[in-house]
């Protein structure tokens, strides 16, 4: 087993660090390691004391990648995760279920399914014993501002759980502090929720189930159901232990209409199996295994932010942004967004480049990753609400695996850690999904409406229009909205122009990250 190495008391935090990172979940731990590694003062002060419960227990193979810059992927391999050889999606009860294949054929490259308690602990840890000063049950109740510039940030307010309370100052600052997001809600206030993805999810855990495909290649994968009524989609994770978990996520107002018709002692309980009817493949599954008894629930409400960034502070994690969890997405966009945090603070220190393109990289890169899944999810969703229609089939097919072909490089993470994951193949995601949101345009199109459209609207080159814009942009024009939507999204994968090492070098600003141990920062595209 792991040495658990005691991180410091409330009593020692400083009175000022370098880089203050605020929380000590996966982003927060990332940036921290990625930051302390490279020789910077690194002070994370975290709310809970770890090991803590947190949903979100299935990963994408693009983890292993990060794990490794920060010397945590044998940490992680030895703890004895459950291994994900790749992940079973049924949209359709008249179809064969879609299968992304994680192993072959590289059998290496499986990730796994973990509990976030002892993987977050991983983390964390990690942190610790890269450098980063972390104290735990520490809450930051306000966040202080320069008197010369009311938009950086200087110091922060912090409380401990044990009643002892101060002020700590710093040159930067990480926000990685979840789903409060003290930066983007409480100050820049510039949370934006998606109106379409809004869900509720209930979950609890059992023992003694089935597996899924036994005696093959694909043994003991989790699996992904449509709900039959259109409401939702299920999720069965088999965990490390013997358990597994079970969970339901409904549209909000479906979610809340059904439990409202629970009458029993406990209407969470009977909410939650009264879906299993909806499933009949995870139904299968569970055969005949035991209930351990507690249902949990939480919102789902995917949301965004204007903006990631700004003087002397950057956002990551859950802070920032967060997206329905369908394809596990959570701790890769964690990653992804505080290595760029790390490395554009880095970058600002060491004067590669100008504060202002630091920030332009990292909200630009954010917004990118964030893309991505949406316009997957998005034409997923559409999928599950219209399980008649052939929204990522043709008529013809008896599954979805075409539909997976396109659709493996953002749903493994690949787009963002794979080298051989070529722009074309990006493209063909985006485009394919694109089509099954309901955004579908054809060349002629385009021409005719770029004779009507200001030319800025249509450039390649400029910056991703929001649903907000486009319509304004747009008015009554159907084909208008269409074709801008179209290009927005093409936007969200353009700039792929190489790579460095452990992180896809994209073009933002005129910058790439270095993604290097000693060199943490951001290098010309021009040099």
């Amino acid at each position: 087993m792991r040495q658990i190495h005691p991180t410091m008391s409330a009593e020692e935090i400083p009175t000022s660090t370098n880089i203050l990172v605020i929380g000590g979940g996966p982003a927060g731990s990332f940036a921290a390691a990625a930051l302390a590694r490279d020789g910077f003062e690194v002070t994370l002060l975290e709310r809970e004391h770890f090991p803590r419960y947190h949903i979100g227990e299935t990963m994408l193979p693009s983890m292993k990648t990060f794990l490794r810059f920060v010397g945590a992927e044998k940490k992680v391999a030895d703890f004895g995760f459950t291994v994900k050889p790749g992940a079973a999606l049924k949209l359709n009860q008249t179809k064969r279920e879609g299968y992304t294949d994680f192993i072959n054929p590289d059998p290496k490259n499986h990730s796994w399914n973990v509990t976030r308690a002892e993987f977050d602990e991983i983390l964390l840890r990690n942190a610790s014993e890269s450098g980063a000063r972390v104290i735990e049950g520490v809450s930051v109740t306000q966040v202080k501002f320069s008197p010369e510039n009311d938009k950086q940030p200087v110091s922060a307010d912090w409380k401990s759980d044990t009643g002892s309370m101060g002020e700590i100052k710093f040159n930067w600052l990480v926000d990685a502090s979840g789903r409060n997001g003290i930066m983007s809600t409480k100050y820049l206030k510039n949370r934006r929720f998606s109106k379409t993805l809004r869900s509720v999810a209930w979950w609890g855990y059992w023992t003694g189930t089935n597996k899924y495909s036994p005696g093959t290649s694909r043994e003991n994968a989790p699996w992904f159901e449509a709900l039959t009524d259109e409401s939702g989609w299920a999720w069965f994770i088999p965990l490390h232990g013997g358990k597994v978990s079970v969970g339901f996520v409904l549209r909000d107002d479906v979610g809340k209409a059904k439990k409202a018709e629970a009458s029993g002692p406990d209407p969470n309980v009977e909410h939650y199996h009264n879906q299993f009817k909806f499933v009949p493949g995870l139904k299968k599954l569970l055969g005949n295994a035991q209930f351990l008894g507690e249902v949990k629930s939480a919102g789902d409400y995917s949301y965004n932010a204007a903006g990631y960034g700004g003087p002397h502070f950057r956002i990551a994690g859950d802070a920032g942004a967060f997206i329905d969890p369908l394809f596990s997405s959570g701790v890769h966009l964690a990653f992804g967004s505080a290595l760029s945090a790390a490395c554009t603070i880095a970058a600002s220190i060491r004067g590669q480049c100008t504060e202002e393109q630091a920030i332009q990289f990292h909200t630009e890169k954010t917004k990118v990753s964030y893309t991505r899944f949406m316009v997957v999810v998005l034409g997923v969703y559409k999928q599950i609400t219209s399980q008649e229609f052939p929204v990522l089939s043709d008529i013809d097919e008896d599954n979805f695996d075409r539909a997976f072909d396109f659709i493996r490089p953002v749903i493994q993470g690949a787009t963002d850690t794979d080298p051989t994951v070529t722009e074309a193949m990006v493209q063909d995601t985006i485009d394919f999904c694109a089509h099954a949101s309901g955004f579908f345009t054809d060349p002629e199109m385009e021409k005719e409406v770029s004779k009507r459209m200001d030319p800025a609207l249509m450039a390649t080159d400029g910056p991703i229009m929001g649903p907000n814009s486009i319509a304004a942009a747009a008015g009554d024009d159907e084909q208008a909205k269409l074709v801008l939507q179209r290009l927005n999204a093409r936007k969200a994968i353009s700039g792929i122009k190489g790579f460095e090492p452990n992180f896809r070098g994209e073009n933002f600003a005129g910058f790439a990250l270095v993604a290097e141990r000693g060199n943490l920062g951001l290098v010309s595209v021009a040099a």
